[in-house]
């Protein structure tokens, strides 16, 4: 766990282990290989954590996402060529599963499941190759978010409501599993989605909105939402529409500048109340997974096992995300405290002396725990770097902020 915190830009087994001090790898590959711990209990002991922390938000999501490794050769269990996200494009590597426990105040990578081709699990002699347990069944990307789910129903960490995108929107077993645990969701969904209106018609998404949104006679059923976000506020025009079921709905969100349409089935339990700002509240928490795999590569090491064999993959992941979720739980904590920087209220706004500090984020919360760990220079040295970071990013986003007010009222 220290090497995982620690400002190594690469954590594996070897790096680790010179780090903390021993002579060879092997007791940091035993850890992850031979020694007997279960990694599926660990991660529900993360879980319960985050949640137990960040459990008191009146706003809380589950928020499902895949990310990947990319990995040389077919000798790492997972590994094949196919769609990587980190990538960007068709690649060789391994696909993991993850839930991100998410609120406004903060988030956390809280559970997470290896996707393994079938190909891999048909062939006997190559399983056993790999160390995948024999119990283990094919399962698809949406199986896995089902059996991450079903965890946190088991341990009663699950929260109100589930987001994704179309890779689990459109998968109708995983919207049934949810809605007959009670659990609200909102899931991105393709503009080809077919949904039944109240009158009885049966339509795609697109052509929904183009028949019932488009054109000057519809521009009331628009309403232009802000939700604050990593980079500060962001605003779009949203539009509901109604479908046969009473507790489903089609959420449609446009871009402001471009247009651009994203389409959203809704479905909302028997007996909570709900208001369109909620629903748009529920399907703008989908992004922190995005940051919680950002933060988990480049602070972490999420991405960084050389290991080959199913269960050291999935043990190197739950440690990363035991380190994450501390770090993330501690800056969520010390936002609340924090005061607000400056932002500009007007586009003419001239910049101040000084514009505040940022809260602490999860890399200098991180800095902070190495003060305490392993110290290069004078305490007050790292100190001043982390104050300065924070002013200087507090600037920024100043900046950041003023240029989008200019850009909002057609200045340049």
């Amino acid at each position: 766990m220290t090497g995982l915190m620690s400002d190594m830009p690469r954590k594996n087994g070897w790096t680790i282990a010179e780090y903390v001090g021993d002579r060879t790898p092997d007791r940091t590959q035993r850890l992850l290989n031979q020694a007997v711990w279960d990694h599926d209990q660990a991660q529900g002991v993360v879980r319960r954590f985050v949640v137990e922390q960040l459990g008191d938000q009146p706003l809380r999501v589950g928020a499902l996402d895949e990310s990947g490794q990319e990995k040389q050769g077919e000798s790492t269990a997972g590994a094949k060529r196919q769609y990587m996200g980190c990538a960007g494009q068709v690649a060789n590597g391994v696909n993991t599963v993850y839930c991100s426990y998410a609120t406004a105040g903060g988030h956390a990578l809280v559970g997470a499941r290896v996707y393994v081709p079938q190909e891999q699990l048909v062939d006997t002699g190559r399983r056993a190759a790999l160390g995948i347990d024999a119990g283990l069944e094919f399962r698809t990307k949406s199986q896995l978010a089902r059996d991450i789910l079903a965890d946190m129903i088991a341990d009663q960490t699950i929260p109100p409501w589930i987001a994704g995108d179309e890779v689990y929107g459109r998968a109708g077993k995983l919207r049934g599993f949810l809605e007959d645990n009670g659990i609200g969701y909102v899931m991105r969904v393709g503009c080809a989605f077919t949904i039944e209106l109240p009158t009885g018609e049966r339509m795609r998404a697109d052509a929904a909105v183009t028949t019932h949104l488009a054109g000057r006679k519809h521009t009331k059923r628009w309403q232009v939402c802000s939700v604050t976000g990593s980079k500060g506020e962001r605003a779009y025009a949203w539009a509901w529409l109604a479908t046969t079921s009473p507790r489903h709905s089609l959420l449609i969100r446009k871009h402001l500048q471009t247009g651009e349409l994203a389409y959203h089935y809704c479905h909302v339990p028997a007996g909570r109340p709900v208001t369109l700002m909620t629903l748009v509240r529920v399907a703008c928490l989908r992004w922190p997974v995005e940051e919680g795999f950002e933060f988990g590569k480049d602070h972490f090491g999420l991405d960084h096992s050389q290991v080959q064999l199913y269960t050291a993959l999935l043990r190197h992941i739950v440690l990363t995300l035991a380190a994450l979720a501390v770090c993330a739980v501690t800056a969520a904590q010390a936002k609340t405290q924090a005061q607000q920087p400056i932002l500009p209220a007007t586009p003419d706004d001239e910049p101040p002396d000084d514009p505040g500090l940022i809260a602490l984020t999860v890399a200098e919360i991180k800095r902070l725990f190495l003060l305490v760990t392993r110290r290069q220079q004078p305490e007050n040295h790292h100190l001043h770097w982390i104050w300065w970071r924070r002013r200087h990013q507090a600037r920024a986003r100043w900046f950041h902020h003023r240029t989008r007010l200019r850009r909002q009222t057609g200045q340049t």
